[in-house]
């Protein structure tokens, strides 16, 4: 008979063999949960800095049901794609995307394109705001493409803007302003009832805005499309605006800017100026606006400036060509005695010049019989003006087709007779 010895354990050798295998068991947790935080932090760190990437916002905790504030996760995808390498890519897909003030700052370390594929919304609430909605800064070969909105909710606050009153009205948000920015392109998208200005470009060069459509209720107060000031190289091609301010204003500073296939209407059409409102404004040349048709606006192509002007500037080497008038009231105007809502004085020592200006076949028709107004200073007459091939008619018949020309001097062929100031 075998006698089989078995091995006993006290209790206290129990506990500390279960002590034991707990210990053994944590760090092996702890050893996994390291591993895969490393991972995840490796993971990261690629993105952040890896040769390219891509950022879909709804990854990042957006919602696109038009309520969730999505303000966050947009910095997110930005702080991510700034700081990678190579072609870094901002995904907005489609949906309704609610959010406060977005600032997008560089330089980053690769070229960055945001696709708008769905909707950004700017709150209504303007606590929200310490200036602009979206404004993107110092960033260089920076792509804005897409299909989709950046919707300012305009209607929602137009009632608190006192800009036709007071002279230093409180400014509210901008929808997209480009500041400090080299070889940029915004493509595609539709820009929809801004608070403000629609598009703000600020000391860039090299920016081209292309098939776009920037569109407002005509009666929207100071909705501009796209305002552009100190800045060079601009192009505007291919784009529809229809606002309750100008389609399109040139500021002072601003040279080399082409602006074709642009339809306008409503709004107040393509201007330059307003020039000479503060001081230390410098020139604007070489601009040309090609192939446009304007419908219905109150003015067509127009450069304007204060009789009162703080700087003394000039406007040069302007050219219009292939410009269709629809039913506009002030196709043709040169205005240097510009005082909107009489928040300026009138006392004709107006420090601009405007020189060097071409008006090359505009037609169409006018809604008022001042088809032609060149209203240029009398200390600073406008100089070099060509009127060539306009045809502009009053679309009335109780009046004339006519022309109002003070101090300009020029030359005219093949125009209206009654159109031909020279």
């Amino acid at each position: 008979m075998s006698t089989t010895h078995q091995r006993t354990t006290t209790p206290t050798a129990k506990m500390a063999s279960r002590n034991d295998t707990l210990i053994r068991a944590f760090v092996l947790v702890a050893l996994v949960c390291a591993a895969r935080a490393g991972k995840d932090a490796e993971k990261k760190e690629t993105a952040a800095s890896g040769d390219g990437g891509s950022f879909d916002i709804t990854k990042l905790g957006a919602s696109g049901d038009g309520k969730t504030d999505s303000t966050k996760a947009l910095h997110e995808a930005w702080a991510s794609a700034c700081a990678g390498t190579g072609k870094q890519t901002i995904l907005i897909p489609k949906g309704d995307y609610l959010t406060g003030a977005i600032n997008f700052t560089g330089p980053c370390k690769g070229d960055i394109t945001i696709q708008v594929d769905g909707n950004l919304l700017a709150s209504t609430d303007l606590s929200q705001f310490k200036a602009n909605w979206i404004e993107i800064m110092r960033v260089d070969n920076l792509v804005i493409t897409g299909k989709g909105k950046l919707d300012g909710q305009g209607p929602s606050v137009w009632s608190k803007n006192a800009c036709a009153k007071k002279y230093d009205c409180k400014i509210l948000p901008n929808t997209l302003v480009l500041d400090f920015c080299n070889n940029a392109v915004v493509s595609g998208i539709t820009l929809l009832n801004a608070k403000f200005f629609h598009m703000n470009i600020f000391q860039c060069k090299g920016v081209t805005v292309q098939d776009v459509t920037v569109t407002a209720p005509g009666d929207s107060p100071n909705t501009d499309g796209i305002h552009m000031g100190d800045s060079s190289k601009v192009t505007i091609a291919g784009t529809n605006i229809g606002v309750g301010d100008d389609c399109i204003s040139i500021g002072p500073g601003t040279s080399g800017v082409n602006i074709t296939g642009v339809t306008c209407g409503p709004g107040h059409g393509i201007s330059i100026g307003s020039l000479g409102r503060y001081k230390d404004e410098k020139d604007v040349t070489d601009i040309n606006v090609k192939d446009c048709v304007l419908k219905k606006t109150t003015n067509g192509v127009r450069i304007k400036s204060y009789e009162d002007a703080a700087s003394v500037l000039t406007a040069s080497k302007i050219h219009y060509e292939n410009v269709q008038m629809d039913d506009v009231a002030n196709p043709i105007i040169i205005d240097m005695k510009y005082c909107p809502n009489k928040i300026c004085t009138s006392n004709g020592g107006s420090k601009v010049t405007v020189k060097d200006v071409t008006f090359k076949n505009i037609t169409g028709t006018s809604s008022t019989p001042e088809a032609v107004s060149l209203l240029c200073s009398d200390k600073t007459p406008c100089t070099g003006v060509t009127m060539a091939d306009v045809k502009v008619e009053y679309k009335g018949t109780n009046n004339k087709t006519m022309a109002v020309c003070t101090n300009a001097k020029g030359t005219a062929t093949g125009t209206l007779k009654e159109l031909a100031c020279f």
